[in-house]
């Protein structure tokens, strides 16, 4: 045989245009079949993280129950005792250490505790109205420290700390339940609220409160442990300066939910505008993020989970829950005390 020959039946067996174009054309037919599949797979393994991270939490809680005789505050605030100064709850500079910073000892996070201890306890015996009250916040010392166990790894926003309050504030997907009915109920006060959907009036009281909580024995002879949300869902703010999931900031939508289950606060992952109330925050009602920047008092449970939220129930189980729930079940939901049953 001929070279030319040869060199002619080697390019015989070469691809063509035409056959290379649809090899390309069936592989991009292959990926765009397999992403979505990979996509699910991904976010279901996310939905697990996020519920172990729940479950953690919640055991966290237990343990401090167990050694404290009641679950954590939703944050410590002086209230002006034996000559100390009366802080508003929404003072965000002069607010003492959150629940989610007191529960670190419990979470396998000690040593990080260790290192801002005392001013807890500074903090704590000014509330208390101890001689020689220090208004400590050192604590806050701890508050640009990523904890994983905080941390949703669903979401996006999880990168960009919060610049309010001295800035440099990590951020953080899980939050105490205060109260579905209103903000600043301290010693676990409750009212009287009609959501939406109800046919009547609900008294409202959520699992944690400013300077005193429940007990998880308190909660099994009210509503039922198994019956209330202990710890709800954020979604991190999407600029620096909204200050939502943030895990040691003590403001509503920052680490725990307060009336977020009456009048703009429709329900988890709610699409209308407005209806978290964060100084700072930015109105994203496109990615279920509405918001009005005029103040604290309302921040409501959201996650980046495409079926709903997750959340932490008192007995220390997790459940979803979707995010079409009306109003009127969600406030039976976060409510400890309303005498009601629910089903979602």
């Amino acid at each position: 045989m001929s070279l030319s020959r040869q060199l002619a039946g080697r390019r015989d067996k070469g691809f063509t245009l035409i056959e290379l174009l649809v090899v390309i054309a069936i592989i991009a037919i292959l990926i765009g079949l397999l992403l979505p599949a990979v996509q699910k797979i991904r976010e279901a393994a996310n939905r697990m993280k996020c519920s172990n991270n729940l479950k953690q939490i919640g055991l966290g809680l237990h343990n401090y129950n167990d050694t404290n005789g009641s679950l954590p505050p939703t944050f410590y605030c002086s209230r002006g005792t034996n000559g100390t100064p009366n802080i508003g709850w929404n003072d965000e500079n002069g607010v003492g250490p959150p629940w989610s910073v007191l529960i670190l000892p419990f979470i396998e996070q000690d040593n990080l505790y260790k290192t801002i201890a005392q001013s807890v306890t500074n903090y704590a015996n000014m509330v208390k109205g101890s001689p020689g009250w220090v208004n400590d916040q050192n604590w806050r010392a701890i508050r640009g420290t990523k904890i994983p166990t905080y941390t949703c790894p669903s979401e996006p926003n999880i990168g960009t700390n919060g610049d309010r309050a001295g800035g440099g504030w990590a951020r953080g997907s899980y939050a105490a339940n205060d109260n579905p009915g209103g903000a600043g109920y301290f010693d676990g006060g409750t009212g009287t609220w009609q959501p939406q959907g109800a046919p009547k009036s609900y008294t409202g009281g959520g699992v944690f409160s400013p300077n005193s909580s429940q007990s998880v024995g308190s909660l099994s002879v009210q509503d039922g442990t198994a019956n209330t949300i202990m710890v709800n869902h954020l979604r991190a703010g999407p600029v620096s300066g909204d200050m939502r999931g943030t895990w040691a900031f003590p403001m509503p939508g920052g680490n725990y939910t307060a009336a977020h289950a009456v009048g703009d606060a429709f329900g988890p992952n709610d699409t209308g505008c407005c209806s978290d109330d964060l100084v700072g925050c930015v109105d994203r009602p496109d990615i279920a993020m509405g918001c009005w920047n005029g103040g604290y008092g309302q921040g409501e449970a959201r996650a980046a989970h495409t079926s709903g939220v997750l959340g932490g129930m008192g007995d220390g189980s997790v459940r979803p829950f979707r995010s079409g729930v009306t109003q009127a079940v969600w406030f039976l939901m976060n409510s400890r005390c309303d005498g009601q049953t629910w089903s979602d």
